[in-house]
């Protein structure tokens, strides 16, 4: 008997609030392949990181469900890692004890000393961050952070790899970089990985399908966008390319025209700091 891979199955999501009850998320119906990339992209307050968090099993929807190989995600495990746009290291610990943490809580009695060593180094290397590896966080940039941040979320070998926004803090070109290096061990690991992201062009580039959301509340998926580009992807190579500014130009199309947020929204929006404006240069969602 065969299992679909990651089923989100008719996901429903509500808070109480002092003024009521506020529904984020309405029937989320989406089944992911294994290995495959896929991107959450859409305005603020669409119920993204609601997602993310349900799939992670950090929240339980209130309607609907999610299963992973046959399971039932009910609470948080190692089969579903997480990489958030903060990277959450401890700073007292070196950016191999950080890493360590995670692998003496998944594989402590199964791997001995020597074997989780290896495992360790294995994947800080997977990250470029083998010659880093007995630095503390306050001694390496962002973007080393980061990607220590992801290497310990491999080091537990997840099933899936949850990405909130994981580069929405670093500069271009470190971006850039670490784009590069996520499809790189993505190629070479087959994680299915699923990424929140506000930029129209990482998301185009890194996935296999594109799921744009409704503005909320009420959120749902608006439209599913497969992305048909070669793998591996060049971004130089991939800037003029027909077929990739086509995609481009549906995202845009569908979060700027069909969601677009204008007048009490985007005050809203412009009050706490993330601006719905579109940029041209570096198209995002804010």
């Amino acid at each position: 008997m065969s299992f679909e891979h990651l089923n989100i199955d008719h996901v429903s999501m509500e808070f109480p609030t002092p003024k009521g009850v506020y529904v984020a998320l309405e029937n989320v119906n989406l089944v992911i392949e294994k290995g495959e990339f896929v991107s959450l992209i859409g305005h603020s307050g669409c119920g993204k990181s609601t997602v993310l968090n349900v799939v992670a099993g950090l929240h339980q929807a209130t309607k609907g469900g999610v299963v992973l190989d046959g399971k039932e995600v009910n609470e948080p495990g190692p089969d579903r890692a997480v990489v958030f746009q903060n990277h959450s290291l401890l700073p007292w610990l070196t950016s191999y004890q950080n890493v360590e943490l995670a692998v003496k809580q998944v594989f402590g009695k199964t791997k001995n000393k020597n074997e989780m060593k290896e495992w360790i180094e294995h994947n800080l290397a997977l990250v470029h961050m083998g010659y880093a590896m007995h630095k503390r966080p306050e001694e390496i940039s962002g973007g080393m952070k980061q990607r220590v941040g992801i290497a310990r979320a491999l080091a537990m070998q997840p099933k899936v790899l949850l990405m909130d926004e994981p580069f929405g803090a670093l500069d271009a070109l470190t971006r850039a970089h670490m784009q590069e290096s996520l499809m790189e061990i993505q190629a070479e690991l087959n994680n299915t990985v699923i990424m929140i992201t506000h930029d129209v062009d990482e998301a185009v580039l890194l996935s296999d399908r594109i799921v744009m959301m409704t503005n909320g509340p009420a959120a749902t998926i608006g439209e599913i966008l497969k992305v048909e580009l070669e793998r591996p992807r060049n971004r130089v190579e991939l800037a003029d390319d027909a077929k990739y500014n086509y995609y481009r130009h549906k995202v845009l199309e569908f979060l700027y025209e069909r969601q677009h947020v204008t007048g009490e929204k985007q005050a809203v929006s412009k009050k706490e700091g993330k601006s719905s404006q579109l940029n041209v240069v570096n198209p995002r969602v804010a």
